[in-house]
């Protein structure tokens, strides 16, 4: 990992295949199924396996933004629509996105996880994907990994979900992290700590969570 530590020591961010041009450009448009996938509607025989590289680069946590209230507009913009008030969403939202990782970098197989000052990595395994269905109706896929250190400080179990059921370089994810077993983290649906490209602003991520 260290040629990621010195791309982050100089200044100069990880962007993977992804291209952000005024911050929510990611690559091809998605085709019809890529759409309806990203809303939790396919078909199961649409799900493929996926890379580790897919979710390479350098992710920051939504997490301060959320409690800095950064993401207000956002809130307000769900409650409009949905059926919660503003400070429901903020309850929702702050189970969902609370973690003190603050940072992850990906590259060749490796994670790496920043806590305060403190960095743990491992290099990761695929352990295949898992289709979930949930109350509302609607499907998922989670991503499995597992660390093959034994004696890393890293999770030794992730699993990736960015509403893509196929090959694709992700434009942000939620991750669920555990030491337990990958079936523990299965069944945990209340916190998913979500990470978006480091190298947006605090404006571009409220820009994308507000159109895209």
């Amino acid at each position: 990992m260290k040629k990621l530590a010195l791309l982050l020591g100089m200044g100069l961010l990880l962007t993977g295949t992804q291209s952000f041009a005024h911050g929510h450009h990611h690559g091809k448009p998605l085709t019809e199924t890529e759409r309806k996938a990203s809303e939790g509607v396919f078909d199961d025989k649409d799900v493929k396996d996926r890379a580790l590289s897919d979710w390479d680069g350098v992710w920051q946590s939504l997490n301060p933004y959320l409690l800095n209230g950064d993401l207000d507009s956002v809130l307000a913009k769900k409650a409009q629509a949905g059926d919660k008030t503003v400070e429901e969403y903020r309850a929702y939202y702050k189970k969902g996105y609370a973690t003190d990782v603050e940072m992850i970098g990906i590259e060749n197989n490796v994670m790496e996880f920043h806590v305060g000052e403190t960095v743990s990595s491992c290099e990761y395994k695929y352990n295949g994907y898992k289709i979930l269905h949930y109350t509302s109706g609607k499907k998922g896929v989670r991503y499995l990994f597992e660390c093959t250190d034994s004696a890393s400080k890293a999770p030794k179990f992730v699993q990736f979900s960015d509403h893509t059921i196929a090959p694709r370089a992700s434009a942000h994810f939620h991750l669920y992290m555990g030491n337990t077993s990958q079936e523990a983290l299965l069944k945990e649906m209340d916190n998913w700590p979500t990470y978006y490209p480091y190298q947006l602003s605090k404006a571009q991520i409220v820009d994308e969570m507000l159109h895209h």
